[in-house]
């Protein structure tokens, strides 16, 4: 599990309640109810209204995606692909139908077994680039909703602050209520910008980050898989998958399959 979206969100809230208390006003002033079921409930309804059911389900997991979401080692893979590349190379194809139950990448062992059933490698390629491109449309649309969410808070703010300022207005005879009542009005102004720039675009930007990793990991498998199919020397596959790795990333070495 990467924990980064974790710390950044505990940094951050740490920080605006750090200036709430420096400033010499208190947690309570800012934790009202009303601004905080507009900003967020409100939110949350108009971006749903921009998508369908289906995503709005989905959302759920798509937090879950961005907080608990584990990057996963390119260099791991690429050890993996060259073991079962070294076994094929000397026992053949068929040989890794076994071994591939034991891979724990569903890409790499879907697109192996694919191979070892006689696909052509032109077809095969076509059917791995087909499933990376329906992998980059989902995303895309997971993250389009939270970026969404994060253009309407602020507006969604901006309107309890107006709604709370018709009520201080009807109030004027109260002179000692309305130093109050006009603070508690930019609540929700506050809640606005700060969902939009505290929680939805950098979450977004968190799943886009998070898809771009897995996409280049897929595109690497695609290389491994067509390589093996290809009967290539484990040693050339070792060098062209390597040279798609991010620089410093490591490769372990493995025992062959």
């Amino acid at each position: 599990m990467d924990i980064a979206t974790i710390v950044g969100l505990v940094v951050a809230t740490a920080a605006v309640l750090w200036t709430q208390n420096h400033e010499g006003g208190s947690v309570g002033d800012i934790l009202l109810p009303g601004p905080l079921v507009l900003v967020f409930i409100g939110t949350l309804g108009v971006g749903l209204m921009g998508g369908t059911l289906k995503d709005g389900i989905a959302l759920i997991g798509t937090l879950k995606r961005a907080f608990l979401g584990k990057v996963t080692n390119a260099g791991d893979t690429v050890g993996v692909i060259v073991q079962l590349a070294e076994r094929a190379r000397r026992e053949g194809l068929l040989a890794l139908e076994d071994a591939i139950k034991q891979v724990e990448d569903d890409f790499l062992r879907d697109g192996l077994q694919t191979a070892i059933d006689g696909t052509d490698p032109d077809e095969l390629y076509e059917i791995l680039q087909g499933k990376i491109q329906a992998k980059k449309t989902a995303d895309k649309q997971a993250a389009k909703i939270l970026g969404d969410m994060g253009g309407y808070a602020p507006t969604v703010g901006i309107c309890g602050t107006v709604i709370s300022l018709c009520v201080v207005l009807q109030n004027l005879t109260d002179a000692a209520a309305l130093g109050p009542m006009i603070g508690a009005a930019f609540v929700a102004t506050f809640w606005g910008v700060a969902s939009a720039n505290f929680f939805f675009l950098p979450v977004q930007s968190r799943l886009m980050r998070l898809s771009g990793l897995e996409v280049a990991q897929m595109e690497l498998v695609v290389e491994g898989i067509l390589a093996i199919q290809a009967g290539a020397n484990p040693r050339s596959v070792a060098k062209k998958l390597e040279s798609l790795l991010p620089p410093g990333t490591a490769v372990p070495d493995k025992k062959a399959a």
